[in-house]
């Protein structure tokens, strides 16, 4: 099933330290006319790209390598930036202050993140999105496009 969802005008930020997943992400986003900033693996340099170019929202992998980490999202939010959580733990992970941010627990179905990035820019959605608890938006599915 394709989304017919744009994200035309939109630059999202991607940081995933997991190459396959960052370029199918990538691909999805760009397909879907959006702007990437990155894939960046490293959060220093995902960081350093937001300073130069403000993204409209990011797509942030929880463990790049060394366990769970949201200080990067802690910083990008305090940048006003929206926040989408792309990760294979799962949603009870994330800390108190960061759990109304949107979720999507690996595996996924890529063309799913279209849906949930357009909603944290502002952009109305759909497709199989589910409200999770505590208001956080949870989806999960089969990985691939």
């Amino acid at each position: 099933m394709a989304n017919d969802l744009r994200l035309d005008g939109l630059s999202i930020l991607v940081l995933e330290d997991e190459s396959i997943l960052a370029d199918d992400a990538t691909g999805v986003l760009l397909g879907a006319g959006a702007e990437v900033i990155g894939p960046f693996g490293v959060a220093g340099e995902a960081l350093a790209a937001a300073e130069r170019q403000q993204p409209h929202c990011a797509l942030l992998d929880v463990d790049l390598g060394s366990g769970p980490d949201f200080e990067t999202a802690r910083t990008l939010k305090s940048r006003g930036v929206p926040l989408v959580f792309f990760t294979g733990y799962d949603m009870d992970v994330v800390p108190a202050d960061l759990r109304h941010e949107r979720f999507v627990e690996k595996p996924v179905f890529m063309a799913a993140i279209i849906d949930i990035v357009a909603s944290a820019c502002g952009r109305p959605g759909g497709g199989p999105a589910t409200e999770g608890t505590r208001g956080v938006r949870h989806i999960q599915g089969q990985a691939g496009f």
